[in-house]
């Protein structure tokens, strides 16, 4: 078998980090953890400052006094300021400058790059909560290049991933496995990504047809489509969306723009009533809710009206010169959860529900979507590729430091009847113009 071409976010090979020189700084307000490994590592350090500093700043868990077990044993305790007590005064780690990077914890030795496994095969997505990060993901116009990859990585022997890698099961096979879909994960995951990519249809009518082939690609899984398999509706799907098919369709989908700042302005408010909110963070949300005019006496309706107004005339023009942000922001989501199955659902014999996957990234997109908007309601004419790093990187640090928000954001989304297909035009579309390709 020779080498096929998969979407694979090779991106990551060119992530360098820049240093002292970042406007923020990834050794700040996280739980930094420690394994086994590195624990003992620390332990045969000849006596020194640094080493008497380590211990000081290590803070251990029960379970390492068993040292059988190869796991997460200990985490780095933060100072007054919730930064790394092992940064020098230039903001570089201490650790690394002096012992080189062998004696980092695994979360500092791979941040901001993410590592999971399909099958035998590792891939890395980007966190956007580190700066640099953010601008390589999302200022890229060509995010993506074909890359050949050897598809025996992609057959491994414990079958997590049973995946025949073409677009018809091979002769042999079961029934039942066309109709798995982590069984076909690379064919589901380019035609997802194809989708984010065609720009025939404006981005919130890519985001929502994406909800579409998710929740069919389910019905097919739990036997409620007859006969249909999962390679026959792929390709189905595929031809009728590179037709023009769905379009008439999608433009008689709901403009409800009061509605989706009411759900955006809940979404904010969930991560604004945390602790640890960051100064970068905070700066962003005083720019989001001044450009909406959010103050004494606002309404939702004069909301809505200033937020509608932010986003034809600052947001939409700018997005309309940059259509690949947007895009990039969401193809990197979709490579960080495993898309549409999350990681859970990538593991041997788990059940995934693709469509609680699908009103998570719709809900995390619709909420920086809505950021944005008010960013660029603020900055108006200067709204620059600057402001929308920010953001995004501001907004997505806070997303990591409180895990559960997503989780959080869906069952608000489930309060209000929001997680459907109703729901989900709601939080996506902005605008009943077809010549809007940003919204």
């Amino acid at each position: 078998m020779g080498e096929t071409e998969l979407i694979y976010p090779a991106y990551t090979d060119s992530f360098r980090c820049i240093g002292s020189v970042c406007e923020d700084t990834c050794c700040q307000g996280w739980t930094i953890p420690i394994d086994q490994a590195i624990i003992q590592k620390y332990k045969n350090l000849p006596a020194s400052p640094l080493h008497q500093l380590i211990d000081a700043s290590i803070q251990l868990t029960p379970e390492c006094a068993d040292n059988s077990k190869p796991t997460i044993c200990a985490h780095i305790q933060m100072n007054a300021s919730r930064q790394c007590p092992l940064l020098s005064e230039d903001r570089l780690c201490r650790i690394q400058r002096e012992y080189g990077e062998a004696f980092l914890p695994p979360t500092c030795a791979t941040y901001p790059r993410i590592v999971y496994s399909i099958g035998n095969h590792e891939e890395q997505a980007l966190a956007l909560s580190c700066p640099e990060a953010a601008r390589l993901v999302l200022l890229n116009p060509v995010l993506l290049n074909p890359v050949l990859l050897d598809p025996t990585l992609l057959s491994p022997s414990s079958r997590t991933i049973q995946e025949p890698l073409c677009d018809a099961p091979r002769e042999g096979n079961r029934v039942e496995d066309s109709r798995s879909p982590q069984a076909w994960f690379w064919s589901i995951r380019k035609s997802v990504i194809g989708m984010i990519q065609n720009r025939a249809y404006p981005l919130w009518q890519r985001v929502f047809l994406v909800g579409v082939f998710c929740r069919q690609l389910e019905a097919i899984a739990q036997g409620e489509c007859g006969s249909l398999t999962i390679p026959a509706y792929v390709g189905d799907f595929e031809a009728a969306v590179a037709s023009g098919a769905p379009q008439a369709a999608l433009d008689t989908l709901p403009v409800e723009r009061a509605l989706q700042l009411d759900l955006v302005l809940r979404l904010a408010g969930m991560l604004l009533h945390r602790s640890n909110l960051h100064p970068r963070f905070v700066e962003c949300v005083r720019a989001f809710t001044s450009g909406i005019g959010n103050g004494p006496g606002a309404t939702l309706e004069s909301l809505t009206a200033n937020y509608t107004l932010a986003h034809d005339r600052f947001y939409a023009p700018f997005f309309e010169r940059h259509p690949h942000i947007l895009e990039n922001y969401l193809i990197n989501a979709i490579f960080l959860s495993q898309f549409p199955f999350g990681r859970e659902g990538m593991r041997l014999g788990a059940s995934s529900s693709m469509a609680h996957e699908y009103a998570l990234l719709t809900a995390q997109f619709a909420l920086m979507k809505g950021l944005l908007i008010g960013v660029a309601g603020f900055h108006r004419e200067a709204f620059s590729s600057e402001h929308v790093v920010h953001t995004v990187q501001s907004a997505s640090k806070h997303f990591d430091h409180h895990r559960d928000f997503l989780s959080d954001a869906h069952a608000l989304l489930v309060e209000r009847q929001m997680d459907d297909a109703r729901g989900a035009a709601i939080l996506l579309r902005n605008t009943g113009s077809m010549s809007e390709k940003a919204a």
